[in-house]
């Protein structure tokens, strides 16, 4: 395989990681505004499987060299502080 195309293929790997932690955020904002508190169980799964989906994507992507170990780590770590801010909003809108 080329460099060029083992390139393509990272960037489009990433990419797509980017947009599945995108959407994790996007289900917990909604949640967050029109569902249900933070505090509740079943927030709690959803969030908990979401992350554990992503980050086993994270792992077959590193595995597969597509992305690297600091790549994986820094987009679950602006994942979990975009989460964490967001619980902050919610519990003093409250």
């Amino acid at each position: 395989m080329s460099v060029e195309t083992l390139s393509g293929q990272s960037e489009k790997a990433y990419a797509l990681l980017k947009e599945d932690a995108q959407k994790i955020l996007k289900l917990i904002e909604v949640q967050m505004a029109n569902l249900t508190m933070p505090q509740c169980p079943l927030y709690e799964e959803v969030l908990d499987t979401q992350m554990f989906g992503l980050s086993r994507e994270i792992d077959f992507a590193k595995r597969l060299h597509l992305i690297t170990d600091e790549e994986g780590k820094e987009l679950l770590g602006k994942l979990e502080r975009q989460l964490s801010a967001l619980h902050e909003a919610s519990m003093g809108k409250k």
